[in-house]
């Protein structure tokens, strides 16, 4: 066994997750939402995220999206985290293939409490997290990714790159959305220590109030398919932008 599936066998067990046994419910994309609840955000820029992501699920642009991966629909799931063993699934995984379900699946966004509040930010850990939630679900999506959004580094728990290359190794992409009010350089930190895999793709929102623009921007490229590649600024913190990986 490599030092990496050692690694996250090890995470596995510690988080108490289920193994990878998992059902045959064919699916077009199996997509984990994962969003930062780390001390540095503060309730009203939680519920900037939340609303972003509800509004999403809503626009008829998502929703086009949603209906143009494929006849088999999305599985896909609302994960909130911050520090090294503060990880939560906040919204069931749920099958997504139509515009009632999409307007369903932003009901139970807007229905979820925050679960974390506060702590510090180990997004390496909230990788692994979301990895096993992909690995021990009931679908087998022809596509899978994990969508990684906050405003800092990591500070706290497994080196990020470790995690997040353990997801690609079982072929799962890891895009990222930074929010750049806190620290104007994250979208580097991310661009080289968080995205991987597939076609991932990093998209940068100025502010929290900047994000819901964002995140329907990343879905829609997200969900429908994969994204167009766009040259990177010339230097991080210019502004909204989009960037891909260029290692993977």
């Amino acid at each position: 066994m490599s030092k990496v599936r050692l690694l996250l066998l090890l995470v596995a067990i510690a988080l108490g997750l289920p193994g990878s046994a998992r059902a045959a419910t064919a699916v077009d994309l199996e997509l984990v939402l994962a969003v930062d609840a780390s001390s540095s955000v503060t309730s009203w820029e939680f519920d900037l995220q939340m609303q972003g992501l509800s509004d999403a699920f809503r626009d008829p642009a998502v929703q086009g999206a949603i209906r143009a991966a494929g006849d088999l629909g999305i599985a896909v799931t609302l994960v909130q985290w911050s520090g090294r063993d503060r990880q939560i699934k906040a919204v069931e995984w749920t099958l997504v293939y139509d515009a009632a379900s999409a307007d369903e699946f932003a009901a139970d966004i807007d229905a979820a409490p925050r679960f974390v509040t506060g702590g510090s930010t180990a997004i390496g850990n909230a990788i692994g997290f979301s990895h096993q939630l992909i690995l021990s679900n009931a679908y087998q999506g022809a596509r899978k990714a994990i969508d990684v959004s906050g405003d800092g580094r990591t500070n706290q728990g497994v080196q990020t790159p470790v995690l997040r290359d353990a997801a690609i190794a079982d072929g799962i992409t890891v895009n990222g959305l930074t929010i750049l009010n806190e620290d104007p350089s994250v979208d580097t930190y991310y661009r080289d220590n968080v995205i991987g895999g597939s076609g991932a793709f990093l998209i940068t929102a100025t502010d929290y109030r900047d994000f819901a623009r964002a995140i329907k921007l990343k879905l829609i490229r997200e969900i429908g398919g994969p994204p167009l590649v766009m040259a990177p600024p010339e230097r991080s913190g210019q502004g909204p932008g989009e960037q891909t990986a260029g290692r993977y």
